[in-house]
């Protein structure tokens, strides 16, 4: 019976690693979106301005994908979709 307790503490430990592991994901692609949008403020001359929109597009989205992980993990997007399903 203690096993089962044992296991659940682990199965807890490692669903509040998941959680930090992606809230650290979603900040550090945050940051780099930010560090894109810098570049692109002050990107001169035409090469470096379509540099840094591709640059800036990435990091917007990873950024977007890093979010809609952390959606899912939270379970935000189940609450949303149950809302739309009840309308």
């Amino acid at each position: 019976m203690q096993r089962l307790g044992d296991e659940g503490k682990k199965a807890s430990r490692d669903l509040q690693a998941e959680h930090h592991q992606v809230y650290a994901d979603v900040e550090k692609a945050r940051q780099e979106w930010e560090r894109a949008m810098k570049q692109f403020e002050y990107a001169l001359g035409k090469d470096e301005i379509d540099y840094a929109i591709y640059v800036l597009e990435a990091a917007e989205r990873k950024y977007q994908i890093h979010l809609k992980q952390a959606k899912r993990l939270s379970g935000v997007d189940e609450v949303v979709n149950e809302r739309k399903l009840s309308m």
